[in-house]
């Protein structure tokens, strides 16, 4: 059960235009983003940061695949159902998709930013100069690593609201699997 309410009528007046918006995009409103409308500015935040990404560089396939394996890493269930779900979406395979779960890829690129993306969930942010330049190895730009950083960031919030608030899974379930 939720920390918080869910029911979209008791939540603030001030958030109810950016749920409109989520709402029109994804033909629902998911229950993070309830969770999130307690405070208006965090779910701006959120939507903004979500719409800019998007926006970005990194395909989405790439970046989908980069959110499962972060909320497999920190055992977000709603995380690793969402993006599934979104990577499905957007064309990785399920098989894809279990794999980078484990934080593998048998794409170099994305292996690479997976190794990445998990040294800086496992270090708290501190990387060594080898996961840098497994990066340039795999051909990142300058402006993809920074977006990089950023995916990983909005993830570990994402990751952290579901969990603390304990939002109830709204997406078909995924079994976690640990790293090898």
């Amino acid at each position: 059960m939720s920390r918080l309410t869910l029911d979209r009528a008791t939540l603030p007046v001030a958030s109810q235009p950016t749920l409109d918006a989520i709402h029109q995009a994804f033909g629902t409103v998911p229950a993070m983003f309830r969770a999130a409308a307690h405070a208006p500015a965090a779910l701006q935040s959120l939507w903004g940061a979500f719409g800019a990404l998007g926006g970005g560089r990194l395909p989405t396939a790439l970046t989908e695949t980069l959110a499962v394996a972060i909320a497999n890493r920190n055992a977000c269930h709603y995380c690793l159902a969402a993006h599934t779900a979104l990577g499905r979406k957007a064309g990785v395979s399920a098989e894809a998709l279990t794999e980078a779960q484990a934080g593998r890829s048998a794409d170099p690129r994305t292996a690479a930013a997976l190794r990445f993306a998990l040294a800086v969930v496992d270090r708290r942010g501190p990387v060594a100069d080898a996961d840098w330049q497994a990066l340039d190895a795999a051909g990142f730009t300058s402006e993809e690593r920074v977006e990089l950083l950023a995916h990983v960031a909005l993830n570990l919030y994402t990751n952290y609201l579901n969990l603390a608030f304990e939002v109830p899974v709204d997406f078909p379930a995924v079994v976690l699997r640990r790293a090898a």
